[in-house]
């Protein structure tokens, strides 16, 4: 039985209820958590200052022991370059620098040696060429700067790093306050929560416990390939019988109506994928706040999946928490 995406008699209050508690906390929070993201970032970009010896000692040595300094050097221009652009404007594979800034932000481990001296070389070789002079004063005669330049510059770096990723920063900090959120709720409720490390299937986690940010294999098409769905938070019933299935918790926050309708049919393929891997006991739901309409949330109950809102965290019982 379903506890909210039955009932769109109330989607209407609710919508308004949860954009102006998420109004709220933007006003409150997100400038703070931007505040400490930036004052970071500038730290960052200190260091790798000091590393190229503010711009004058920049060689491939130094991009492959350090692969993570690639974005502020690419903010360091003018104008300021994106990836995709530095790509072509250098003419590198794309793997180099994408490797370098994804994920694991490492060299690619199996590109040849040769080539990859001579694609770093091209990369450096176009952020000396477009480095931003107004910034980086002293590299026309190769001085060293005074204390106060460097950190000028570090920290007109570090405002276009975080001006580039701001909507990230504010997800990331509101997604740790939801979970933060889910966690308190059931800890008053003596759930036990245990580190993904000591599951080593999602299915067996012990009834009254829960964890966070644990992946679920699947596997998809008829070539039957194996990827990992990340999964928020999971939680196991106290009353679970023996090889019962854990609700399972997606955290979504918005500060606009525009992106959720772009991005709802990312729940549907989610849970699809679940079920035709684990059956259609899979309980999938979402953890919300902020901006979602009765568009996305008509989507979502279509496709069979319920949620919870923040304002309305108690809602987690109805699941049998």
């Amino acid at each position: 039985m379903a506890v909210n995406a039955d009932k769109p008699t109330r989607w209407k209050q609710d919508i308004a209820r949860s954009v102006d508690f998420y109004n709220d906390w933007f006003i409150t929070f997100a400038p703070k958590a931007f505040r400490d993201t930036r004052s970071k970032t500038i730290q960052e970009v200190e260091g790798a200052l000091k590393l190229t010896n503010h711009l004058k000692t920049l060689n491939p040595a130094i991009l492959r022991e350090n692969p993570d300094i690639l974005p502020m050097l690419r903010m360091s221009t003018a104008p300021p370059i994106a990836r995709d652009r530095l790509i072509g404007l250098a003419a590198v594979s794309p793997n180099l620098v994408k490797s370098m800034e994804v994920g694991e932000k490492q060299i690619p481990p199996r590109m040849d040696g040769g080539l990859l001296n001579k694609e770093l070389g091209r990369i450096i070789n176009m952020i000396l060429r477009l480095a931003d002079q107004d910034i980086f004063n002293w590299l026309e005669n190769m001085r060293l700067p005074s204390k106060e330049e460097a950190h000028r510059a570090a920290t007109i770096v570090a405002d276009r790093l975080c001006g580039a990723v701001a909507d990230p920063i504010v997800r990331n900090a509101q997604q740790q306050r939801q979970v933060a959120l889910i966690r308190a709720w059931l800890e008053k409720r003596k759930y036990t929560r245990i580190e993904p490390g000591e599951v080593a299937n999602f299915l067996e986690l012990p009834a009254g416990s829960f964890v966070f940010n644990l992946n679920v294999p699947v596997k998809l098409g008829r070539g039957m390939t194996k990827v990992n769905i990340p999964i928020d938070a999971m939680v196991m019933p106290k009353k679970a019988r023996l090889g019962g299935m854990p609700l399972l918790i997606e955290a979504k926050s918005a500060g606009d109506f525009t992106n959720t309708n772009k991005r709802r049919k990312e729940e549907a393929v989610k849970i699809a994928q679940l079920r035709s891997n684990y059956g259609k006991q899979v309980r999938f739901i979402l953890f919300l706040c902020g901006y979602f309409d009765s568009g996305y949330l008509g989507y979502e109950a279509a496709e069979g999946i319920d949620w919870v809102w923040e304002h309305r965290v108690d809602d987690l019982a109805s699941f049998g928490l």
